[in-house]
């Protein structure tokens, strides 16, 4: 969310961000919201002014019946209490004006970035760099879920009947392997400095909205039924909400975290081949990152968060790239996001498996996370990360580890994890 003095002060510069966004539907709530905040401080004045009046009539009743003049205090005292419901009034119009206000600027694009490249989807984001030699073996790399079978690793039929589709077991080694990785991932961002954290799993309404635009919310969130709370599709969601309502020394920035969380996700409508099996499901385990930093150092961060991700498959011997997220594929709240996608010898493509995000100040304005520093206090720049989230990227994995005979090599940075296996057959 954005600050409403500068769409105040600065509408066009607003409107314009709106039309790099392809969202050009938005633009007249820049006006009314404009008008929604004059009448609302108009009111506001009026109540102030109502407020000032009527303490100056209080003391002049107490005046007036310390001389003993009850009959006009007592008149007073009627202008006093007409004013009450006046205010009354006024106190109603104003909440209604702003709790107006409030909605709309929830739903006006953040300020993008100027190096965010402008196109529609993601159709048009940029690629910035490789890293890895992406090889495409002589033998065929049969789909993901076969693989799986073959090891005896997953159990897509049973899943089906307990929890319908979208679900899945893994079994025995394939199972081992995905808690490897996220152990690992775990790690990996410790000695990185980053302080381990398990959160909460549900957060209530005014976390889900600080942290996501209405639309994610709806498309993402699962509700549990009576009650105040949403399972979290991504630890970032509980890990930012740890600071709501918080006031940060600044000498205790940057605070860096790194959290595993299980995600449940709705993931509407249809979708391809490529995205059945485990690509695409309600639930997942991930290991995420994010930083509360102040806002002249969230540059800094987001190279080094996305960094993380790249370094942590180039680890695992897997190729992948990054690339810059356009203006239109951005949710509202991103000011800047680069995705990191895996190779994948089967496709002979790449595809995605992290995404990092610079918030700039938007969460934390929505959940009032600020920063107290030597000449006053500002609202905390926020950022997120994916360190690696399976079963996805054990897509990666299994793809550009596989062997001609069906075996599945273990790199030697997660052979301690496997229990000291070089192989899975």
């Amino acid at each position: 969310m954005i600050d409403i003095k500068f769409l105040r002060e600065n509408p066009d510069a607003v409107k314009e961000n709106i039309k790099k966004k392809f969202q050009d539907h938005k633009l007249p709530l820049v006006d009314e919201v404009i008008e929604l905040d004059a009448q609302a401080r108009k009111t506001q004045q009026e109540a102030d002014n109502l407020r000032a009046e009527r303490n100056k009539l209080s003391k002049q009743i107490g005046a007036l019946m310390s001389q003993g003049k009850k009959e006009e205090a007592e008149e007073v005292k009627k202008q006093v209490n007409a004013q009450a419901k006046t205010l009354e009034e006024l106190a109603e119009k104003e909440k209604e004006y702003s709790e107006k206000v409030t909605k709309i600027m929830m739903t006006i694009p953040n300020i993008i970035d100027p190096s965010v490249p402008i196109g529609k989807n993601d159709e048009e984001n940029v690629e910035i760099q490789k890293y890895g030699e992406p090889l495409v073996p002589d033998f065929e790399i049969p789909y993901h879920t076969d693989i799986m079978e073959r090891l005896k690793g997953i159990d897509l039929d049973s899943a089906r009947k307990v929890a319908g589709n979208g679900f899945y077991y893994l079994m025995g080694d394939i199972a081992r392997l995905h808690s490897a990785v996220i152990s690992y991932a775990r790690d990996f961002m410790i000695d990185r400095g980053f302080t381990y954290c398990i959160p909460p799993f549900m957060i209530r309404s005014n976390v889900v909205t600080g942290v996501m635009s209405f639309d994610e919310m709806d498309a993402m969130m699962y509700k549990i039924e009576g009650e105040d709370l949403y399972l979290i599709g991504t630890s970032e969601h509980s890990m930012i909400g740890k600071f709501i309502d918080t006031i940060i020394p600044e000498t205790e920035l940057p605070k860096t975290l790194t959290s595993y969380s299980p995600c449940f996700r709705k993931e509407k409508g249809a979708h391809g081949l490529e995205e059945r099996g485990v690509y695409r499901i309600h639930q997942f385990e991930k290991q995420e990152m994010i930083v509360v930093c102040k806002p002249e150092e969230s540059p800094v961060w987001f190279e080094r968060l996305w960094q993380n991700t790249v370094d942590l498959f180039r680890s695992l011997d897997i190729p992948v790239r990054t690339l810059e997220c356009c203006s239109g594929d951005l949710a509202d709240l991103k000011v800047k996001s680069i995705d990191v996608e895996a190779w994948s010898p089967r496709q002979k493509k790449y595809f995605e498996v992290g995404s990092c995000s610079n918030l700039g100040d938007a969460q934390a304005r929505r959940l009032k996370i600020r920063v107290n520093a030597e000449n006053g206090k500002y609202f905390a720049h926020t950022l997120n990360n994916t360190v690696v989230a399976p079963p996805r990227m054990l897509i990666a994995f299994l793809e550009n580890n596989l062997q001609e005979d069906g075996s599945v090599k273990i790199p030697k940075a997660l052979q301690p994890y496997m229990g000291g296996k070089t192989e899975i057959r």
